[in-house]
């Protein structure tokens, strides 16, 4: 019996990934394939971004992100 066991594969921009890194805890504005979020950049992963706005932490995938723009 053959099982094909299925499996993911996600790429890492790595550039972006570093990029978003160094203004960590920065504000920030994201503009995502849905829209845009606007909070402060908590936490960055290979794969996401965790953006705190209001008070909620929005999970956002680095694959979805258009742009993004630091506020000071």
């Amino acid at each position: 019996m053959n099982e094909q066991t299925p499996s993911f594969v996600n790429t890492i921009d790595t550039y972006v990934y570093q990029t978003l890194q160094s203004i960590e805890r920065s504000e920030i504005v994201v503009q995502t394939t849905q829209g845009t979020v606007t909070g402060i950049l908590r936490t960055v992963m290979p794969d996401h971004i965790v953006v705190e706005s209001g008070g909620s932490p929005f999970f956002i995938r680095t694959q979805q992100i258009v742009w993004v723009i630091p506020r000071n």
